[in-house]
């Protein structure tokens, strides 16, 4: 789709009385209760350009319009004369790149962390030679031949895929269909060293991307509190994430349960590739069954991380979330040795830190278990937090000692 220029961009407008002064402020969302949507703007075809104007006309920025999302207008720019090309995007991408390099060593990492780096719904991981973009807004996925060019040109990936799995995109009406964008894509899983363990990433069938980057800092500090010979347990484990890096700082040996036998396949692959394989055990089934099943059997570790997947994934699931992550913390808290540790996370914006950090508390003193909080983490720094979008700042990893 070939962006109008300039002086042909159509004009949105904010109702009166609406929050034109948190998108002055660097909010950038307009919901579709607060922009004015005649029928001039209900026609508008998902990812158009415009121009964003108060209730008195004055421009706010160049937005991204969907009418068919919620979120109708995305701010992609102050400048409502941008041209959204191939050269907006080598610089939106080259600051983002020039953020990771100063922090990672290797090239393994969330390059674009969407609103938080500039390009609104964008999400990118990068695999080494190899980068997986999701683009879960309709401004992206209509640009997506100027960023996979930009994307090539400043990292010098040969190969880009498009994940086009999640909810997301299921919420801006686009498509569920993956597609190889430049390159070969690769045929076997792709291997990611991190905190001294490898993970085998399968950029192409498994989950979101193939890795969650948002966990390494978490999974460093879980691997502080393993002594040689304990034994913990990784539970929502995908590949391994809590469990190899505890592996990585001395534990003796670690249990990964997951629903996904393929992910434990890829788990199983690196603790081989991380020469943990005799120190390593996969334990495939639901996790609220298996935790109840390790309850009855009496089984204890010295640390147990629950990583659960979004419980709360809107704001009208809130209780229903918070009562899940109650009865994780509940069934997770018994398996726990007097004076171990359990780590127990949320990747829900919805349900705050505040929230989540209450249930948990709740649920382990259901358990039985007193605790003290030793210490809570976010996301590492490729995943920065736009100080107006509670909900970039998404993750929260609070890590208790249990009496």
């Amino acid at each position: 789709m070939t962006a109008p220029e300039p002086q042909t961009r159509p004009t949105v407008k904010m109702k009166p009385k609406s929050n034109a002064r948190a998108i002055r402020h660097g909010f950038p969302w307009v919901y579709a209760n607060e922009l004015v949507t005649d029928r001039r703007t209900k026609k508008l075809a998902p990812g158009t350009l415009a121009v964003l104007v108060d209730e008195n006309q004055a421009p706010l920025g160049l937005v991204s319009v969907n009418p068919e999302s919620k979120i109708i207008a995305r701010m992609l720019d102050r400048d409502v004369e941008a041209q959204i090309d191939t050269d907006w995007f080598r610089a939106r991408l080259s600051r983002a790149l020039e953020l990771r390099e100063l922090m990672y060593d290797a090239p393994f990492y969330r390059l674009v962390h969407a609103e938080s780096d500039g390009l609104p719904g964008v999400i990118i991981d990068r695999f080494g030679a190899a980068c997986v973009v999701q683009p879960n807004a309709a401004w992206a996925d209509a640009h997506l031949d100027a960023l996979t060019e930009a994307l090539g040109d400043v990292t010098g990936c040969d190969v880009i895929l498009k994940n086009a799995s999640g909810r997301t995109r299921g919420l801006e009406g686009l498509d569920d269909v993956n597609l190889t964008l430049r390159g070969d894509a690769p045929t076997a899983p792709v291997p990611v060293v991190m905190n001294g363990a490898t993970y085998m990433a399968d950029l192409t069938g498994g989950q979101k991307t193939g890795l969650f980057y948002d966990q390494r800092d978490n999974h460093a500090f879980a691997a502080k509190l393993v002594s040689d010979g304990d034994k913990v347990l990784d539970v929502f484990s995908h590949v391994g994430g809590f469990g190899l890096a505890m592996l990585a700082g001395g534990a003796g040996h670690a249990t990964c349960v997951d629903g996904s036998a393929a992910a434990l396949d890829l788990a199983g692959q690196g603790a081989e590739a991380s020469r943990f394989g005799d120190r390593f055990t996969a334990r495939q089934g639901d996790a609220f069954d298996v935790l109840t099943a390790l309850g009855s059997e009496g089984a204890q570790f010295d640390v147990v991380i629950c990583d659960p997947p979004a419980f709360a994934p809107s704001k009208q699931a809130v209780e229903a979330g918070l009562r899940a992550y109650e009865r994780v913390a509940k069934l997770a808290a018994p398996l726990v040795k007097p004076g171990g540790y359990l780590g127990l996370c949320s990747c829900s914006h919805a349900a705050d830190l505040s929230k989540f950090r209450n249930a948990s508390a709740r649920g382990i003193g259901k358990g039985g278990r007193r605790s003290t909080i030793l210490h809570t983490g976010y996301a590492g720094a490729d995943h920065p937090q736009l100080p107006q979008l509670a909900e970039s700042g998404y993750l929260k990893a609070v890590f208790f000692r249990l009496d």
